[in-house]
Formats: C-alpha cells, sequence, structure tokens
C-alpha cells in the first residue's frame, strides 16, 4: 500500500503562533481561553494540562481569572473591548488573515454596500466578522444566495477557510442573480487554506482512499473532506491514529493523507506510523505475505 502525504498539510503559522502565545501566556500564571484557541481535542487536551481553563467569549465576566485570551479565529471589537472594560487583561492571538477578513469587512461596510460574508453561519471565525456589522448577511451555498434581497452594491468576503472555488461560485451566482448591482469581492480566504486544498485535489486524482486528520468541528479539516467527496475519491476523517480502522484499507493500493491547520505534526506522523502497519498486518495476512517464508526456504535450499 503507498501511502502519500500532501505536499501542504497541517499546522498552519496562524495557529501556530496562537500556540505558542497561549504557552507563554500560561508560564506566567492561570489563564482562560475564550472558547476553543483551535478546534482539535488533542491541542485542548494539551491545553488542559498547562492548567489553561476555558470561558465563553459571549459571556462577558465568566472567566475566573484575570487574564484571557482571545482564539485564532478572532472576536469582534464589540467583545474584545467588553472584556477589557470589565477589568481583564487581553492577550489576542487573533490569525493576521482572519483581522484581514475584517479589516476587509469594514472597508465595504464604510463604502455604503451591503455586507456578505460567505461561510458557516454560527461559526465562530464567522461571528465575530459579523459581530460589529449588524447587517451582515451570511450564505454558505446558492440556496441562501437566491434569497437575499436586492441591493444597489453588494460587499462580500468569505471565511478565511472556505473553498476559493465554492467562494467564486457563489459570487458569480450572486451576479447572475442580481446582473444590474454591483458586487465588489474582496478574497479574504486565506493561503494555507488555499494550499492546502490545492494539495488535496492532487491527492484525489492519485490515491484510491483519502485520510483527513483533524477535529470534527474544524471548518477547514471538513472542507478538506468534502473536496475529496465532490472528486468521487473514498475518504475517513480521523482525529488520532487511534481512530484508523484495518477494514477501511482492504484491497485499497493507494493511500493519502492530509490534515487541517490546526492539527498537530506529531498527530500526523502517528496516523502515517499506524498506516505502516497497518499495511505490514495486511501484507503478512495475505497469501502472498503466508508463502513468503516456504519460498525463502525453498530459495535457500536451492541455493
Amino acid at each position: 500500500m503507498t501511502i502519500t502525504l500532501a505536499t501542504h498539510q497541517g499546522m498552519c503559522f496562524g495557529v501556530r503562533d496562537a500556540l505558542r502565545k497561549t504557552h507563554d501566556t500560561a508560564a506566567s500564571g492561570p489563564v482562560t481561553v475564550l472558547g476553543e484557541l483551535v478546534h482539535n481535542p488533542v491541542v485542548q487536551q494539551h491545553l488542559e494540562t498547562l492548567g489553561v481553563q476555558r470561558a465563553d467569549l459571549e459571556s462577558v465576566g465568566s472567566s475566573k481569572t484575570s487574564r484571557v485570551i482571545i482564539t485564532a479565529h478572532g472576536a469582534s471589537d464589540r467583545n474584545r473591548e467588553a472584556w477589557r472594560e470589565a477589568g481583564y487583561a487581553v492577550t489576542d492571538t487573533t490569525c493576521p488573515l482572519v483581522k484581514k477578513a475584517h479589516a476587509a469587512l469594514a472597508l465595504l461596510v464604510a463604502q455604503g454596500c451591503q455586507p456578505i460574508v460567505i461561510g458557516q453561519a454560527g461559526h465562530v471565525e464567522v461571528r465575530g466578522l459579523c459581530g460589529d456589522f449588524p447587517a451582515v448577511q451570511v450564505v454558505q451555498d446558492e440556496g441562501e444566495v437566491d434569497q437575499l434581497s436586492f441591493a444597489p452594491r453588494f460587499g462580500v468576503v468569505a471565511q478565511t477557510t472556505q473553498p476559493i472555488t465554492k467562494v467564486r461560485a457563489l459570487v458569480a451566482r450572486l451576479q447572475q442573480r442580481h446582473p444590474e448591482a454591483e458586487i465588489i469581492f474582496k478574497d479574504t480566504v486565506c493561503q494555507p487554506t488555499k494550499d492546502r486544498q490545492a494539495a488535496m485535489e492532487r491527492l484525489c486524482r492519485e490515491n484510491d482512499l483519502i485520510v483527513v486528520i483533524g477535529g470534527r468541528n474544524s471548518n477547514n479539516t471538513r472542507q478538506l473532506g468534502e473536496t475529496a467527496l465532490q472528486a468521487d475519491v473514498k475518504v475517513r476523517q480521523v482525529e488520532t491514529a487511534a481512530d484508523l480502522h484495518d477494514a477501511w484499507f482492504h484491497g485499497v493500493d493507494r493511500v493519502g493523507v492530509t490534515a487541517g491547520t490546526s492539527t498537530l505534526d506529531e498527530t500526523v506522523q502517528a496516523v502515517v506510523a499506524r498506516l505502516k502497519q497497518i499495511d505490514l498486518t495486511q501484507r503478512a495476512s495475505s497469501p502472498v505475505g503466508r508463502l513468503a517464508p516456504i519460498i525463502q526456504q525453498a530459495a535457500a535450499a536451492l541455493f
């Protein structure tokens, strides 16, 4: 069984920086993360070993520590300032590319556009994007785009972890739906997401089954899985190596492996090691594998 690791996969710089900053902050005393620092249970368990606590971003005052951390997904200025005004010391680990999306949306609103966010309604990043702009409308598919009322000018941004092909298709749908409107689109899909999606598309062309590693609440991980399904390639999403099942790989010759942007390198390495173990076990139990010792003995007798 050939195992191929995607050329772009795993933890992005924004998540690494957020994790490093949280480590440094926790080293100097009690601290609380306002939500999930990243959507990955392995990372969450690691933070718990450091004594990092969790509270609700939307519930100002819910932290038991005087120091709090804004997650890599970001927050609205309204929420950020509310915590500061309540007397908390706020450490902000918002990814720079999420901040770029906030700035782009703010500019479109200032220009008088009807603001549109392409993304998953209710996701923490999307809530942060929309929190300062009550008029924002969130859409995720063509049906929701079709329900948008006419506006002279639409200003469109995207959740940073949405597939760019999907985003562009929805922008085109909006223009088709309202041809007389001006559509201003700011591409806020982050480069790490684009790189991982492109690498995933290559994996789908070259493999029989794809293993996607990442938290089940992670949007970018889920989108990687969706890419495989759309390419009609079998896909299995796992959070750790323990989630792999030998039966998934019976008769599979080529396996591609990728990981979401909040997945630790150690988790990826453990999954690849487990896949190699599964391969060895299956080869040893195959008819050819069982005959191998006999063939070796016969060859030794001849030579």
